[in-house]
């Protein structure tokens, strides 16, 4: 270290130009250093006298650790070394922010321990504050622990994870600035999809998906769903097996016709006028294509658990196709975690969690619910925790979500959140008022004064209380951020492991066949009982005999029930009318085709 002599200026002064004239191996330099190194009181730039100081010698740079946190609050560093210093295995989220909400405090990691993580949790913000970044963070720091993942693809940007990220400047500039290290990787992903047309299908059969579930597909009334679960009991008491909508457009139209009428006395009164509004809304399904994920085979959840080469494989449901049909998808994603719920042995309090849940897209399943659906949902999320599956839900304000849900998200990531209108503040006020107190930072300001891909951040700790709160610069994912091109999701959908497993549709025998082989036998035997009627008539033998037999001939009964009486009513008939009974699948081509020419009309 050198004395200054005569006319020769401080080494410091020219720190900036020193880090110009000796570039890093591996570029540019970092551009950031300035607010740790500059003086944080007087603004003063670097190596410059500020108030009341003389110029003196240089000195060596001090280490990194101590700049960044010569700005910080020593209370803040306590709190958070305190908070956020356990050693079990955990996912890192990236480093606090100072209380100016500008600099990063290095010596600390904002973290979640493993073990915490079926204890479920919420990533929540106004759009484009990072939200979606941040999922994929956390399923990529799941996957290399070994925990399997699930969750829903929406843009497209999410099958990104297995592809490792082709790197970028501000990548760099991040990352070094919060002084962690970071490289490009790739992730086992396995695509799924509801239509089948990119990744494994998943399908389901109408009686497993159930009447609450179905009933919110179909935007039920509360005696809508009371009458369509009296229908699912009386499928259920008759032998009527319910695999996709064709099978329940023939119940409900059995149940309307002068046999069916019968029964519904027998079920406490079903009116036939709200059973004709559920064929409607049947029906509506079918034109929104619904019926390409009711049936079989049934998805197995337990493919949702997997592992390759000891990473946890993320699943994602590919629903970019499915875009307008939020209700359908949010809908089925509650059959996929109440399904986990059913099939899933106790596991206590595992070290981690067998399967990480994204419920993307909360809110959708949660507008016009029912009372009966809410108390499901709640019921699902309290109890699945002791099957050591841990559920995320992700939307836009934590007040989407019902208070008996919100109350059990132990781990938050809650994005900058916009206050422009009065419910906007009401809001901002009431989500503030859920995170623990801090004395570090006014929470309010906070949540507005974040910026993108940084997040307040409250964890549930090894002993399972609340860390503190803290303003979170989060990492910068390790695979790509962009949506990939569609030769790369073709790529990533054919190296899955499941393709084979649910590439073939079943088409056994449900209520359809059973329900039109009991109407040909009705058929039969009324014809037997009008030959008996006539063999024992003697007038049958006189001289208009044969008149009478050559009227028969002439005008012989249909041998499908469909086509009789008015005739068709609906392209389902028609196209029902000539197919051969057992083949469901050949009857919703022939209702592809048929609405392809007619359009979607009834005759």
């Amino acid at each position: 270290m050198s004395e200054p002599t005569g006319e020769t200026e401080p080494t410091t002064a020219s720190a900036p130009e020193a880090a110009d004239s000796t570039p890093d191996a591996g570029g540019d330099a970092p551009a950031a250093t300035e607010e740790q190194l500059g003086d944080a009181s007087t603004g003063s730039e670097v190596g410059e006298p500020g108030p009341g100081e003389t110029e003196g010698p240089a000195i060596d740079d001090p280490p990194a650790e101590e700049v960044a946190s010569a700005v910080v609050d020593p209370a803040l560093q306590a709190t958070l070394a305190k908070g956020y210093g356990f050693e079990e295995p955990s996912i890192t989220f990236g480093r606090p922010l100072a209380g100016d909400l500008e600099s990063t405090v290095n010596t600390v990691a904002v973290k979640a321990p493993l073990a915490s993580l079926n204890k479920h949790g919420l990533i929540a913000g106004a759009t484009g504050t990072g939200k979606t970044k941040s999922l994929q963070v956390m399923a990529e720091e799941l996957s290399a622990a070994g925990v399997p993942v699930f969750l829903a693809d929406l843009k497209g940007d999410l099958t990104g994870l297995a592809v490792p990220s082709g790197g970028h400047p501000k990548i760099d500039e991040r990352m070094d600035g919060m002084e962690l290290p970071w490289a490009a990787e790739s992730f086992p992903v396995e695509l799924l999809s509801i239509s089948g047309e990119i990744g494994s299908a998943l399908r389901v059969p109408v009686v497993e998906f159930g009447p609450l579930l179905l009933a919110k597909v179909m935007d039920c009334s509360d005696t809508q769903e009371s009458v369509l679960s009296v229908l699912f009991k009386f499928a259920d008491d008759q032998g009527l097996a319910l695999y996709d909508l064709v099978d329940l457009v023939d119940v409900i139209k059995y149940l309307t016709s002068d046999e069916g009428k019968e029964v519904q006395a027998q079920y406490g009164g079903m009116a036939t006028s709200t059973l004709n509004v559920l064929l409607r809304k049947a029906m509506e399904l079918e034109t929104q294509g619904a019926e390409r994920f009711f049936g079989e085979p049934t998805f197995d959840v337990d493919d949702l658990k997997r592992t390759r080469d000891g990473r946890g494989v993320i699943s994602v449901m590919n629903l970019t196709d499915m875009q307008d049909q939020p209700k359908i998808f949010s809908t089925f994603m509650m059959w996929l975690l109440a399904e986990l719920y059913e099939t899933s042995p106790e596991v206590g309090d595992p070290d981690q969690p067998v399967l990480a849940f994204f419920f993307d897209e909360a809110h959708l399943l949660f507008n016009d619910a029912s009372k009966s659906m809410l108390d499901a949902v709640e019921m699902t999320v309290r109890m699945i925790r002791s099957k050591g599956i841990g559920v995320f839900f992700v939307t836009q304000n934590p007040t989407d979500l019902p208070n008996g849900v919100l109350a059990q998200l132990g781990n938050r990531v809650q994005h900058a959140l916009r206050a422009f209108t009065p419910n906007d503040k009401k809001a901002l006020a009431d989500t503030a008022d859920t995170f623990p107190e801090t004395d570090h930072y006014d929470v309010r300001a906070t949540l507005q004064g974040l910026g993108t891909g940084e997040a307040l951040i409250t964890v549930l700790d090894p002993d399972g209380s609340p860390t503190p709160t803290v303003a979170t610069r989060m990492v910068a994912p390790r695979s790509t951020m962009d949506p990939v091109s569609a030769e790369q999701t073709q790529q990533v959908a054919g190296e899955g492991d499941l393709g084979d497993k649910y590439a073939e549709e079943l088409d056994r025998e449900s209520a359809r066949e059973v329900l039109a082989k009991r109407l040909d036998d009705a058929t039969a035997d009324q014809a037997d009982t009008t030959d008996d009627a006539a063999s024992d008539d003697p007038d049958a033998s006189g001289p208009d005999a044969t008149t009478t037999t050559a009227s028969s001939e002439a005008t012989p009964e249909p041998k499908n029930p469909r086509v009789s009486g008015a005739g068709w009513k609906t392209i389902e008939d028609m196209a029902a009318a000539v197919t051969p009974h057992g083949k469901k699948s050949l009857v919703r081509s022939g209702v592809k085709m048929l609405r392809g020419v007619l359009g979607n009309r009834s005759r």
